[in-house]
């Protein structure tokens, strides 16, 4: 997502400092050839000539782990300066207020990649960390029961638009996208119509989600609303007393190796949960096989079995057919509808997915951000990965 004002760069260089904390760092061992981890090799390289030929638009990394190790791992360059340069100086819904900061999605100092680095922009599969950062408080006991109602973290009177329906808005209803707040990000986000455009104008996010009228009973209505996401991170804040960053760098990134990410805040300081972080490839793939191993990370329980459960069953069907768990996207199999690939989605084409039949966890960040300018078909390609694995 989006624009943002100036003011919030004093918060962001917290966020960088944060990168560079000391950790341990753990990095996947490289297979010696995909033969030797049972991938077909010829349909990776179908794939990755497909990609560096620009079939797909601007694809900027491939990556694919099995059986533990590296099997197939390519960067592919673009000059984004030049991709972007008819739209970087001129104002828009991606690139409103903020033309020279990280809120402006054509600037390239900012993206894809953070300052010019290897730290890839997640965009909404930040969503799907911040739920995995929720699992991890669950287990250490310091996060409520998300069945907990969202009022109750907040004077209701300070709060617009309250009815009976907006008391009964939870904490899985936010975390699930069913909470009921009338929203419509079905939009491109280059049209200012997008909800989230206005999101990410304000200064206030919070207050401009909770302040929202509904629209459905929540539960009732599975409806994508970048605002709930902005909301839980708010609600973590107020039910722990820690910022959901710093909580991260202990609980989640440091056990897994992971010693460098940025992570943007909003206006007001609010970590920006909704699509705010960046990280390399391969240390994204460290939080995709902890779900794809029952919570856990070289012998360590990461979150507990229970929440990788709850996490990874659908609760809704998108309006596109995929289901939707708990800030998860579950693509159905080719071979079986009732089994499913746990994949992250984030604008521009941030598509993470674990393969569990496989035994896989494929990476792929692009930065196709205009309408009608290329872009992946994943599930297409999910499919030739994984029936390129040995049985």
């Amino acid at each position: 997502m989006r624009t943002l004002l100036i003011s919030a760069l004093g918060s962001l260089a917290l966020s960088a400092t944060h990168a560079q904390s000391p950790i341990t760092q753990w990095s996947w061992p490289v297979a010696a050839s995909p033969a030797a981890v049972g991938v077909n090799k010829a349909v990776l390289d179908s794939i990755d000539r497909e990609i560096a030929s620009g079939q797909y638009g601007l694809i900027d990394r491939m990556l694919v782990i099995r059986h533990g190790q590296i099997a197939f791992d390519r960067s592919y360059p673009h000059d984004y300066a030049k991709a972007y340069a008819d739209s970087v100086n001129v104002k828009g819904p991606l690139n409103a207020s903020d033309p020279t900061g990280p809120y402006n999605y054509y600037n390239p100092w900012w993206h894809p990649y953070y300052r010019g680095g290897d730290l890839h922009s997640l965009q909404s599969v930040t969503k799907t960390v911040t739920s995995v950062i929720i699992g991890t408080a669950i287990m250490n006991g310091v996060f409520p029961s998300i069945d907990t109602p969202v009022l109750k973290f907040y004077d209701a009177a300070m709060v617009a638009n309250v009815d009976d329906r907006k008391r009964r808005m939870t904490i899985r209803h936010l975390v699930s996208m069913t909470s009921g707040i009338d929203w419509n990000e079905s939009l491109p986000y280059t049209d200012p119509r997008n909800t989230a455009t206005g999101l990410e104008e304000s200064h206030d996010w919070v207050k401009y989600v909770i302040d929202r009228p509904m629209s459905d009973e929540p539960g009732a209505r599975w409806v994508y609303n970048s605002g709930a996401t902005v909301l839980l991170g708010d609600v973590f804040h107020r039910a722990t007393g820690k910022d959901i960053e710093e909580y991260a760098a202990e609980h989640l990134f440091a056990p897994l190796g992971i010693a460098r990410w940025f992570w943007k805040r909003t206006p007001s300081g609010l970590v920006d949960t909704e699509g705010g972080l960046y990280l390399e490839a391969r240390d994204l793939a460290k939080i995709w096989s902890v779900f794809a191993n029952d919570g856990r990370w070289r012998g360590r329980q990461i979150v507990s079995a229970d929440w990788v459960k709850a996490s990874l069953a659908p609760i809704k069907t998108t309006p596109n057919g995929t289901k939707y768990g708990l800030a998860w996207w579950l693509q159905p199999t080719a071979r079986d509808s009732t089994k499913f690939y746990y994949t992250g989605s984030g604008f521009g084409g941030q598509i993470p997915a674990a393969l569990p039949e496989q035994d896989m966890i494929v990476v792929f960040n692009a930065w196709n951000i205009l309408p009608g300018r290329g872009g992946l078909p994943s599930r297409r390609v999910l499919e030739r990965i994984a029936a390129a694995a040995a049985r």
